[in-house]
């Protein structure tokens, strides 16, 4: 009974539990990437597009730490805040700069092509996610959970799962990044960040 009860611990702890990525205070263990577009609000993580000299800029942010297989969990919202451009355009990238799951419009394709993978080495959008409009609460707080294992992207939206996808671009190891989009006028949230490594 022992040897099986150390058995099953051992491999309980082969999967390190869920860490925090964002702190709720500051943007420790992360750095800034093109305009300085991220602030930390009432622990809210917010990116948001300004109408100063940086205006319409994109602008990344990216984890100080690299991950090889993980699990990342997040909440998001958006909202546009230009009443002649409505595109709100971000993404989680995975591992390079290439790789990325969207959130919000793209600004190729013009339509919310929210939890569909977004290839750079493809120059667009391999599959588009379904089920997206049936699991999204629009303008409230979403659950966006990705698991990032080898080259397959597996996307859920508030516990639905809307794509699975095998890229031949991922990269083994690279950190992960938030964007805001250049070309407009925009404001996302992040809440609740934490990685689990596989």
């Amino acid at each position: 009974m022992k040897t099986l009860l150390f058995s099953l611990l051992a491999a309980a702890s082969l999967h390190a539990a869920p860490q925090a990525i964002f702190d709720g205070k500051s943007l420790e263990g992360w750095k800034v990437e093109g305009g300085p577009y991220w602030t930390v609000k009432e622990g809210v993580l917010v990116g948001e597009s300004d109408n100063s000299e940086h205006k319409k800029k994109g602008s990344n942010l990216w984890t100080t730490k690299e991950y090889k297989d993980f699990t990342i969990e997040l909440e998001f919202r958006y909202t546009s805040k230009n009443v002649t451009d409505e595109r709100v355009d971000s993404g989680v990238f995975l591992r390079n700069s290439s790789d990325q799951i969207q959130i919000g419009v793209s600004g190729s394709k013009k339509i919310d092509l929210t939890g569909s993978p977004y290839i750079g080495a493809k120059k667009g959008y391999p599959i588009q996610a379904e089920g997206v409009e049936e699991a999204m609460k629009a303008g409230e707080w979403n659950k966006m959970k990705i698991t990032a294992k080898g080259q397959v992207y597996t996307v859920e939206i508030n516990g639905k799962k809307v794509s699975e996808y095998t890229s031949e671009s991922a990269s083994e190891k690279g950190p992960i990044g938030l964007q805001v989009h250049g070309g407009t006028l925009m404001k996302v949230e992040f809440r609740n960040l934490s990685v689990e490594e596989l």
